[in-house]
């Protein structure tokens, strides 16, 4: 729901109002109340975007890719170091003595 401009022409006050897109504009001035409420023209809500855009900070070119490269910049998907497998651990116990034999 959108924020209106308002100017109360009897007494000169200026307000938002915080009303839906569909509700009629309100003529009632809340300070004074006279019939004497307008609803101002406003420049709006827009989005705005700034700088060069999300493309060419996610998506790299070649070139930079082999710059990163030769200047050494790790990766970080293929230096994070990997978790110890439970194998690894079952290697490191003691061997097991064999049973049965003399």
């Amino acid at each position: 729901m959108p924020t209106y401009d308002y100017v109360c022409e009897a007494c000169g006050r200026a307000l938002e109002i915080f009303q839906s897109m569909t509700e009629a504009p309100k003529r009632k001035c809340p300070h004074c109340g006279k019939q004497k409420l307008k609803r101002q023209l406003g420049r709006g809500g827009a989005i705005l975007f700034k700088g060069s855009g999300f493309y060419q900070t996610d998506y790299r070119s070649e070139g930079y890719k082999s710059a990163a490269k030769a200047d050494g910049t790790p990766s970080p998907a293929k230096d994070a170091p990997k978790p110890a497998a439970p194998e690894a651990k079952k290697k490191d116990a003691a061997p097991k003595p064999k049973s049965g034999d003399g």
